[in-house]
């Protein structure tokens, strides 16, 4: 199973991002998307950016995955 994870660009290199995901930091790939801009939101898989969504999906999807984690470990 692969799954995509909402990230926020925090930084822009060229077509490298970092990106914070629960006050984590990762470097990712900008090279399959266009016309980000630092603020936006994206889903990261295997290390790049695959599409752009807006605030509000990204906080109900990250929102989704955190009470499916604690759903896990109870």
């Amino acid at each position: 199973m692969c799954l995509g994870i909402p990230a926020k660009v925090i930084k822009i290199d060229d077509h490298l991002a970092t990106v914070e995901i629960g006050g984590a930091r990762k470097e990712i790939g900008l090279h399959l998307v266009d016309n980000i801009s630092v603020g936006d939101y994206v889903i990261i898989h295997a290390g790049y950016a695959i599409n752009k969504i807006n605030e509000k999906e990204a906080e109900e999807t990250l929102s989704l995955l955190r009470r499916l984690g604690d759903e896990v470990y109870r």
